[in-house]
């Protein structure tokens, strides 16, 4: 019964680091694409301003809030799936 509790914690801890390295990659993306882009994203224009002083004053700290909103809903969704997982596994 141990290695069962032990494989279903390991692919618990597997998915949540995948999300956990999934999200981090978006995060650095838009981080340095928009520093790195800053220029090129200076000649479009929304609401009136440069996308670049948009996404740095506020666009990135929108899309962080997403980030960290999609990380808690799956990381619920990870810990339902383990714990519906681990009752079935005490019935059968």
């Amino acid at each position: 019964m141990r290695p069962i509790i032990q494989h279903k914690s390991s692919v618990y801890w597997r998915q949540t680091r995948r999300l956990t390295t999934a999200l981090l990659l978006v995060w650095l993306a838009l981080s340095f694409g928009t520093l790195y882009f800053a220029r090129e994203l200076a000649s479009i224009y929304f609401f009136g301003w440069p996308l670049s002083f948009y996404m740095a004053a506020q666009g990135l700290t929108l899309l962080y809030v997403v980030i960290l909103a999609v990380f808690s809903i799956s990381s619920h969704w990870i810990e339902r799936q383990q714990k519906n997982s681990q009752k079935d596994g005490k019935n059968g």
